[in-house]
């Protein structure tokens, strides 16, 4: 039987992306190779497969019929595999998009404990906005992500990855760091560095400062929080910003936490990917990021 798993990969992946560009960029070759593929397979089972038009690929009635049949091989396989307990038998690249808070947390403890379980994985990684990272989730960019909420898009797959919670911090340069609660009038007399507009601890702030009486607020937003961290210890104004990136901050002294009654409400992590689709590596990687992150929540929880 001239079969083999390169080609249900192949097939599989021109069927999900709708492209055999695509497919070849996400399987790291040649769009020829892609091309001699599909049609090595469509020879092999006397069958049409697909049909391209115009830089598109469109599923034939048996195409769509076998599509499923196609993913059960692969499963059966990875299923074995996991079953035999060789996880070095994995040998894959895991796309996979972060927030920068993860990113500059618990994502290395995460890759070095993936590493040592699964050592020919190879993970591509982007760091984003959630925002960002959700359309491209769906989109097949990303096989996995590891964002916060709330989202505009459903996963069939998720995963929680703990809640962190906001405080507010200033530089010691900025004498507000008093044991009684701060009032709004004193925090908006410094700038407010946040994150970009276009999250929802962004779009907190802007609801929470555009509802009180008196002077001007100056948002500052940023789209890192790295840059965010940043500026605020050099004193160039106060923000509320993720317990986990400020902690040993405050710890050492460089920054104060600012005794202002509201905060932005926590945010919720999870992995999220195709429950559908996806691979077991994705799976799995989804559960190793689980048992790593809830370590993470419940040591900055508040």
């Amino acid at each position: 039987m001239n079969l083999n798993f390169k080609q249900l990969e192949t097939f599989i992946w021109v069927a999900d992306l709708g492209s055999f560009r695509g497919a070849a960029e996400r399987l790291f070759t040649t769009q020829p190779n892609i091309s001699s593929r599909i049609a090595s397979l469509e020879s092999a089972l006397n069958t049409k497969l697909m049909e391209r038009d115009a830089g598109s690929v469109r599923l034939t009635t048996r195409g769509v019929q076998l599509l499923g049949h196609a993913r059960n091989v692969l499963r059966t396989m990875e299923d074995f595999i996991e079953a035999a307990d060789e996880s070095a038998l994995f040998d894959d690249v895991l796309h996979l998009g972060v927030t920068e808070m993860v990113g500059q947390t618990w994502l290395r403890d995460f890759l070095r404990l993936f590493k040592s379980r699964f050592p020919n994985v190879q993970i591509e990684l982007t760091i984003d906005l959630s925002v960002n990272l959700e359309r491209e989730l769906e989109n097949r960019v990303f096989d996995i992500t590891f964002q916060s909420g709330p989202f505009t898009r459903h996963s069939t797959g998720s995963v929680s990855l703990g809640s962190f919670s906001t405080i507010w911090v200033g530089s010691p340069e900025i004498k507000l760091h008093k044991p009684k609660n701060i009032s709004a009038e004193d925090l908006i007399k410094y700038p407010i560095l946040t994150h970009s507009r276009n999250t929802r601890t962004y779009q907190e702030m802007t609801r929470h400062f555009s509802e009180l009486p008196g002077g001007k607020v100056r948002l500052i937003p940023s789209s890192s929080l790295s840059v965010c961290r940043q500026m605020t210890l050099d004193g160039y104004g106060v923000s509320a910003l993720l317990l986990p990136i400020v902690k040993k901050d405050i710890e050492n002294g460089l920054l104060h936490k600012l005794n202002y009654k509201w905060t932005p409400e926590p945010l919720e992590f999870f992995a999220r990917y195709d429950l559908n689709k996806s691979s077991k590596i994705v799976k799995l990687a989804a559960s190793l990021a689980s048992e790593i992150s809830n370590d993470f929540s419940v040591m900055y929880s508040q």
